[in-house]
């Protein structure tokens, strides 16, 4: 049953596995994705041929060694790749639940998750790992089942939804809405989709996950080959003839995520994000979301994440130690924005291999750790 009162029945979980659960079922990682992410954390994904999100992390010797985890990455409740969600076909109707899909929240991520975990027979997970909205789920996991959660890292995070957050997420949404195509959310029976406002939508997430100085550096104020903009009138001329690159990045990003993602999974999703705020759920007070527990945790932020602060990592940390918990914290010097998670760099790898290392010599995990 979901928080709202209604009930999913069947349920299905679309996921991926990687590594081999040990005999004692103790070594299990689930990794949380973020928000128009999927299960393919490592591996090629079946709509666009690309690598796994993060298959950069998580493989044979890399910082989620597969050699020593079983690791778990499901497709969120909601979601539109497999995971039960608006184009879920109904049991009682045959067609996809579409605009009727029920309202979630975190905690029924979370819960659905937990399901999965049961069925392999697993008690107490090793870690659970996410960035941005999977680190929303990550502490979802440790609030909701903290005897459960041996260790915890959220990444680029934060423990509520900000006011400006909500706000790029309601522009986003009104974009879909504004769509012709979106005929009031039964486009499924029209036989279309909101393309244009999902690839807006897109288009306008696409540049919190950026910092100023990352696009300057990739894109700065360079025209698109073969467009030459009249140098008399340059802004006139812009719009018709030239087009600066990052108009170009921005569209090709738009218009590639409309052919893997669905409009009423966004519109989900992005709500279940508007409405976390574990504090608010504890009478205001975010460690006693925390309270008792023993879990282990590394916050990791990015210096030029501007979506979600080190501002928001370091008022967890500092509810995590109020609570007693066992908590470590480091802050990424990068230029790449809220994406560096993502990204290429040392310094994360090498916190994340550490943090992992140490936390496996405290479990008891066999093997040399380093």
């Amino acid at each position: 049953m979901l928080q709202c009162g209604e009930t999913l029945a069947p349920l299905e979980i679309a996921y991926q596995t990687y590594g081999t659960l040990s005999p004692q079922r103790d070594n299990a990682i689930v990794i949380c994705h973020a928000f128009t992410g999927d299960q393919y954390v490592a591996s090629t994904h079946p709509l666009t041929g690309k690598p796994g999100w993060w298959s950069r992390m998580v493989g044979p010797g890399l910082p989620i060694d597969t050699n020593r985890f079983f690791v778990i990455c499901t497709n969120v409740l909601g979601g539109c790749m497999g995971t039960t969600g608006p184009t879920t076909l109904r049991a009682d109707t045959g067609r996809p639940w579409g605009k009727d899909f029920p309202p979630i929240t975190m905690h029924d991520i979370v819960a659905a998750q937990v399901k999965l975990v049961d069925s392999f027979k697993i008690e107490r997970l090793f870690a659970v790992i996410g960035g941005s909205m999977g680190g929303m789920q990550t502490l979802t996991w440790v609030a909701d089942f903290p005897e459960r959660v041996f260790a915890a890292m959220p990444i680029a995070t934060s423990p509520f939804q900000s006011a400006q957050n909500i706000a790029f997420n309601e522009v986003s949404r009104q974009a879909i809405y504004a769509d012709p195509a979106w005929h009031g959310g039964d486009y499924y029976a029209h036989g279309v989709i909101p393309a244009r406002g999902l690839a807006v939508a897109r288009m306008m997430a696409h540049i919190t996950y950026l910092s100023e100085d990352a696009l300057t550096r990739k894109f700065g104020r360079q025209i698109r080959p073969g467009t030459v903009p009249d140098v008399e009138n340059p802004l006139g001329a812009l719009p018709f003839g030239g087009m600066f690159e990052v108009e170009s990045y921005l569209r090709y990003q738009g218009s590639n995520f409309t052919k893997r993602f669905d409009a009423h999974s966004y519109l989900t999703i992005s709500r279940a994000m508007d409405f976390f705020d574990l504090a608010s759920e504890h009478g205001g007070e975010l460690s006693a979301a925390f309270a008792g527990g023993k879990t282990r945790f590394c916050v990791i932020s990015f210096s030029s994440d501007w979506l979600f602060p080190t501002s928001r990592s370091r008022s967890l940390v500092r509810a995590l130690n109020q609570a007693g918990g066992n908590v470590s914290f480091v802050e990424i010097e990068s230029d790449r924005g809220h994406d560096a998670f993502l990204l290429e760099e040392p310094d994360f790898d090498r916190t994340i291999h550490g943090f992992l290392s140490g936390a496996a010599q405290q479990a008891g995990l066999p093997g040399e750790w380093l």
